[in-house]
């Protein structure tokens, strides 16, 4: 909110997704709400696996610990990028009466979440 806002006066993206279309079931856009906020949260635990890995002391190699580290924190940031940008597509669909548009950072996240684990746990048995 910009210090011309006021709870009165929406911001400039605020008005617009308001001028589309009309509101929908609020029990819909409470729903979205939380499915950002579950977005947010998985953000918070990715760039905090990317702190623990990068203060994981002797657990692993440096380079491997660092870019293992590196790649947990920009997921994280990428998904806390692209969490607003989900609600407000969904919001927006849901005002249109359309179709919601489909999940894309799941399957990535997933299977990157995965190779990164199978990386973890193959560094770790390397070094014992």
């Amino acid at each position: 909110m910009s210090a011309q806002d006021t709870p009165d006066q929406p911001s400039r993206w605020t008005e617009r997704l308001l001028a589309e279309g009309r509101d929908p079931d609020p029990r819909f856009t409470l729903a979205n709400e939380r499915t950002f906020l579950a977005w947010i949260r998985t953000a918070l635990a990715l760039i905090a696996g990317g702190v623990g890995l990068a203060i994981s002391g002797h657990l692993l190699s440096t380079p491997l610990r660092d870019g293992l580290a590196a790649a947990f924190a920009a997921v994280g940031a990428l998904v806390a990028a692209t969490a607003f940008r989900r609600w407000l597509r969904t919001e927006r669909a849901l005002r249109r009466d359309e179709t919601l548009p489909p999940l894309v950072l799941a399957p990535l996240m997933s299977y990157g979440l995965a190779a990164a684990a199978v990386a973890v746990l193959v560094a770790l048995l390397a070094t014992r």
